[in-house]
């Protein structure tokens, strides 16, 4: 199955941290939002997407990026995200807006990312030293679990 992992990482890097895995994992190939050809999408048959999140929201450019797409099928997806509190509800308005374009969502990850954003820089930030070797082990995991799919 060939895979392609779209991400946007902007703070601490703790989404590319992730995505990188994953493409290992995956044998994927992995590109940021900006350098995304949407022309080239028809090769692949996984399409993963990630970001960090921003008020409760991931990275406007992943949105964008899903908003532009033409209605694609037989294409599976799955959504990843880093957060300072690492929780896949974060995940659940790109897996709608792909379901919307007619992909198949497989999957949907998410876990604990140092987060200085918004209010969280006035007391230095959450989830310190986050993702750490667990969440790495975590997102092996899941990558695996896709490989089966």
């Amino acid at each position: 199955m060939k895979t392609l992992i779209i991400y946007e990482s902007i703070h601490h890097g703790n989404t590319g941290k992730i995505g990188e895995i994953m493409a290992q994992s995956l044998n994927a190939d992995i590109i940021k939002t900006n350098d995304v050809n949407i022309n080239t999408l028809n090769k692949y048959d996984l399409i993963g997407f990630g970001s960090g999140i921003y008020y409760g929201k991931l990275h406007k450019n992943i949105l964008d990026l899903i908003n532009d797409l033409q209605i694609i099928s037989n294409k599976k997806a799955f959504v990843f995200s880093t957060s300072g509190q690492g929780k896949t509800k974060y995940n659940k308005l790109v897996e709608q807006k792909l379901k919307e374009k007619n992909f198949e969502v497989v999957g949907s990850f998410a876990c604990k990312g140092y987060d200085t954003f918004g209010p969280f820089k006035l007391f230095g930030g959450i989830a310190k030293g986050r993702p750490d070797d667990n969440d790495f082990e975590k997102v092996k995991d899941f990558a695996e679990h896709l490989i089966i799919l």
